[in-house]
């Protein structure tokens, strides 16, 4: 499955943001979809997750302010971010996990600074 990110965008702190993840084919039988992110200098670091059955999971850095969510109809995943800081300034990717093999988008910056 090809991943394309987009929404990335120059944001004040305290802001929101929304970012989307569209899926070249069905995310229905996908078990797991993933943001993770990376800043420069840093390494690649798990943001949210979201699996079939819906149960999701989050970095404590973002516990409160981001939200994950699937769209199996549209074959998107969205995370939905709030309360921005300057710390989550980085290039979000967006990730599957499927019986068959895993795949990567190309990633989308997000920059939050006044």
């Amino acid at each position: 499955v090809q991943l394309v990110e987009s929404g990335g965008d120059l944001v004040q702190p305290g802001g929101s943001l929304r970012l989307s993840c569209a899926a070249s084919e069905s995310i229905t039988n996908i078990f797991d979809m993933r943001w993770y992110r990376q800043a420069p200098g840093k390494q690649r670091e798990l943001v949210a997750s979201i699996r079939k059955s819906g149960s999701t999971n989050y970095a404590d850095t973002v516990k409160g302010r981001f939200t994950i969510s699937r769209d199996n109809a549209k074959n998107t995943v969205d995370l939905q971010m709030s309360s921005v800081k300057p710390e989550d300034t980085a290039v979000y990717y967006c990730y599957s996990l499927a019986y068959d093999g895993s795949s990567w988008g190309q990633g989308t910056q997000v920059t939050v600074s006044s």
